[in-house]
């Protein structure tokens, strides 16, 4: 064999090799990416089974708020409006009578709005600042504590579940206050600036000590729901002075 024959049995053996070579290697990039690919997809499937999980929970447990405080305005309001307007028709007077009718009207007009949040239609039609002021507007007419908004900005944009989740939060949050603080004050302040808008939810309750690790789930859940809607869940509190509750929401 010539030396020049030898030099191209060489470079034949060395394409081939390195051809071999890069065809392994791009084989094994496709592998790779296609593993990759469904390993994202499966990932995606978890995250949105994993929204849509917690977007059911907290509309059974929105629902079941609702029943609780429809249950509690036809016993306490609806139940003692139709037992004034009994008594005015008991009347044998006109006046008597027609305050009755004005009466009974009152009550029907209260449950039909009751019966409007049956459903959660009226999420799509509520803005987060009207949901907040009937919160507190509840919480003030029980006589439980005082209550205030103060708001620079009107939360109207958000689409139905981030709204729903929002609305959870702070239920839950207040909820809390009611049960554990046993405050004189809850003030709700609404802020935005370029970056974010924030709702501070703030008591003057008990308080407990923030830095201990708690026993409970109910803090990592708030903070795990706002994860889901792309927002923050941060709460501060020292004994004897009050609880502060930060929730944020990018712009």
């Amino acid at each position: 064999m010539s030396f020049l024959e030898s030099q191209v049995y060489i470079i034949i053996f060395s394409t081939l090799f390195l051809g071999g070579i890069m065809s392994t290697f791009v084989i094994s990039m496709v592998f790779v990416h296609r593993q990759r690919q469904a390993q994202n997809r499966l990932k995606m499937d978890q995250v949105k089974s994993e929204h849509e999980k917690t977007l059911l929970n907290i509309e059974n447990e929105i629902q079941q708020e609702t029943l609780t405080h429809i249950g509690r305005e036809l016993h306490d309001n609806i139940g003692q409006l139709l037992s004034l307007a009994k008594l005015n028709f008991g009347s044998i007077k006109p006046e008597k009578i027609a305050e009755g009718r004005d009466i009974l009207g009152q009550a029907i007009q209260e449950v039909r709005g009751l019966s409007k949040q049956l459903n959660l239609d009226w999420v799509e039609s509520i803005s987060i600042n009207e949901f907040i002021e009937q919160q507190l507007e509840r919480i003030q007419n029980t006589g439980f504590c005082e209550t205030s908004l103060d708001a620079n900005f009107e939360l109207i944009d958000l689409p139905k579940d981030r709204k729903l989740v929002l609305i959870r939060v702070i239920q839950e949050s207040l909820n809390n206050a009611l049960k554990h603080a046993s405050p004189e004050n809850i003030l709700i302040s609404m802020r935005e600036n370029g970056e974010s808008k924030q709702i501070l939810i703030k008591d003057d309750g008990k308080g407990f000590d923030s830095s201990q690790k708690s026993n409970g789930s109910g803090m990592f859940n708030l903070k795990k729901r706002m994860e889901t809607i792309g927002g923050e869940f941060n709460l501060t509190s020292s004994v004897g002075k009050g609880t502060e509750i930060t929730l944020t929401l990018p712009n």
